[in-house]
């Protein structure tokens, strides 16, 4: 692969995803501020700002090697946002819709990337020059989709397990957040494992349905 097709993936590839991660967060921290905790915003962390989330293993080095050797996985994380349960009024509800945020905002970006790839496909199809604009709005939809449905998976420290908390009662979610590290390595070996390619048929579904749907008006 040389430096021009590098370039293309990285930016077809890792800029969307960047910005997904960093959406992500910042909803996160949008929504705790809302809820009565601003500590994500004293740390600099309400920002898009890519540099104020990264996890220089998780959000540069392991996506970068993964598109410059082709591997067939493509994963990675940011620094999660700092929430403070003691700040809030209602703990166990606003950490629900506080973990509830992120998946939600990746939604909602793909959800505006749908309408406007719907849009540039059905009035501008034509134009060979839009083709790249499809191609970066399809990935970008794709790599949003993807983020939201794993993140819902209801183990920590995924925000799905945090969404799973508001269900159930205090002992069993202390014993979640003490296997946490268990889990995390579990999720590990099933991505690694390719078990995780399941989510390919929940997203493609959903991507489809978004764009058909915003088609369905032009």
């Amino acid at each position: 692969m040389d430096i021009v097709d590098i370039g293309a993936k990285v930016a077809l590839i890792y800029m969307p995803f960047l910005f997904a991660l960093c959406f992500h967060e910042f909803a996160h921290g949008y929504v705790a501020k809302l809820r009565g905790d601003n500590t994500a915003e004293m740390m600099g962390r309400l920002t898009l700002n890519p540099m104020a989330h990264i996890d220089w293993m998780g959000t540069v080095i392991l996506p970068l090697i993964s598109i410059v050797t082709n591997l067939p996985i493509f994963f990675g994380w940011a620094k999660p946002v700092p929430v403070n349960e003691r700040n809030l009024k209602k703990p166990k509800i606003d950490m629900f819709w506080i973990a509830l945020a992120g998946p939600l905002s990746n939604i909602l970006l793909a959800t505006i990337a749908s309408a406007i790839f719907a849009f540039v496909y059905s009035r501008l199809g034509g134009l060979q020059l839009n083709e790249p604009i499809k191609m970066l709005l399809s990935q970008f939809i794709l790599t949003n989709l993807f983020l939201a449905f794993f993140n819902m998976i209801p183990l920590h420290p995924l925000d799905g397990g945090k969404v799973l908390a508001r269900f159930l009662p205090a002992s069993i979610n202390h014993k979640l957040e003490q296997n946490e590290q268990a889990s995390s390595l579990l999720l590990l070996v099933l991505f690694m494992s390719g078990v995780m390619s399941f989510l390919v048929y929940p997203v493609m579904w959903f991507s489809n349905f978004l764009v058909n749907f915003f088609g369905a008006f032009l």
